[in-house]
Parts: C-alpha cells; sequence; structure tokens
C-alpha cells in the first residue's frame, strides 16, 4: 500500500512539469475587451484550477485591481499586452500573498516599464523571468520529490498501515507548508525592509 501511494504522489509531482503556462508568444499583441482577457486566462491556465467551476480571472477582480491602483486603468475599456502580463502576475502571487503586498511588489516594475518605449518593457521582462521559471522547475520537482522520501522514511516505528500512511502523509503536507513559510517570510521582509529604507530617506 505504501509503494503504491508513493507512487501515486510521484505521478502527481510529476505531473507539474505538465502545468500550463502563459508562452510571452501566446499573449496576444492587440487591444482586447475585458470578456477577452478572461477567456484567454481561463483557456490558457485551466491546469491550475483546483476545481472545474473555478474562474482564473473575473470582471470584478480586474475592476478591482484597477480601484486599487494595482492595475493601470485600461484605455478605453481595451487591456494592452502589458496589462496582461501584469495580470498574470498578480494571478501567481495572490495565492500566497496579499493586495497590499503584490502593490509592492508590482508597482515599480509598472511605474518603470509599463509602455516603456525607451528600454525595457514588461514584455521583455516577461519573456526572462518566464524563461527563468521554465529551467527551475525540474528542481523544484527533485526537491519535493526529496520531501516525499524524507516523509515516507518518518513514524518507521507505527506498525498498523492505514495509520501510517496517514502519518506520512500528514509529514510531506507539513514539510510543503513549512517550506512554503519559509519562503513567504523571506518575500515579506524583502518587501518591509524596502519599505523602511523609504521611511528611512524621509526623515
Amino acid at each position: 500500500m505504501a509503494d503504491k501511494y508513493t507512487r501515486e504522489m510521484l505521478d502527481l509531482i510529476r505531473s507539474i512539469q505538465n502545468i500550463d503556462y502563459v508562452p510571452p508568444d501566446d499573449i496576444p499583441n492587440i487591444e482586447l475587451y475585458m470578456d477577452q482577457i478572461t477567456t484567454f486566462m481561463d483557456e490558457h491556465l485551466k491546469s491550475s484550477k483546483r476545481f472545474d467551476e473555478d474562474k482564473i480571472l473575473t470582471k470584478t477582480m480586474i475592476n478591482n485591481y484597477t480601484k486599487n491602483a494595482l492595475l493601470p486603468p485600461s484605455d478605453k475599456k481595451k487591456y494592452s499586452k502589458e496589462h496582461m502580463i501584469l495580470l498574470i502576475f498578480i494571478y501567481y502571487f495572490k495565492n500566497f500573498l496579499s493586495i497590499n503586498d503584490i502593490k509592492s511588489i508590482l508597482n515599480p516594475i509598472s511605474d518603470c516599464f509599463f509602455q516603456n518605449k525607451n528600454s525595457l518593457n514588461l514584455d521583455d521582462i516577461y519573456r526572462e523571468i518566464f524563461d527563468i521559471q521554465l529551467e527551475n522547475i525540474d528542481s523544484q520537482v527533485r526537491d519535493v520529490i526529496r520531501k516525499l522520501k524524507k516523509s515516507n522514511e518518518t513514524f518507521e516505528y507505527i506498525t498498523e498501515e492505514e495509520e501510517r500512511n496517514k502519518l506520512t502523509k500528514f509529514a510531506f503536507i507539513c514539510m510543503l507548508s513549512f517550506d512554503i513559510w519559509v519562503k513567504k517570510t523571506i518575500i515579506e521582509n524583502i518587501i518591509d525592509n524596502k519599505i523602511d529604507s523609504k521611511k528611512k530617506k524621509k526623515q
């Protein structure tokens, strides 16, 4: 039973390598209306859904992002490729960061590079980040597999198989959760240190 559980988990972990991304060249280089944006995001990130009925992006979300100064306003209800790139970043960040934290991360980038004609623009930035993530996915999968193997070595003194499976699964979840917590804490500290630096400059 434990071997079957491990094989199933390994298959699940390796499936991360096939998760949907939005390649830079797939993002339309034309202005889109809100309905077109939500449809595009839903089609390209559908494997990220936990449940089939989940929505990747809605009109309400887009309006709230604009209202909260996280997303630049549309131009006569049309959104550019760079709007789309910001929405993709927001989609990933919002799973573990607050709106205020996302603003602290994205607004400086948007202020400098949104519709920038002179040097780097958001399309250039997205392409480089996309390449980095593709290079990194294999190492992430290997790290998760190491955690799975480590968790399966825990609670070896439990002789009842079903009970031990529950505990090793719990150990695996705890290891993944701690990893997320550490990385989230690092991100928050980077944001907070940046804010502290601004305060010091004003004093």
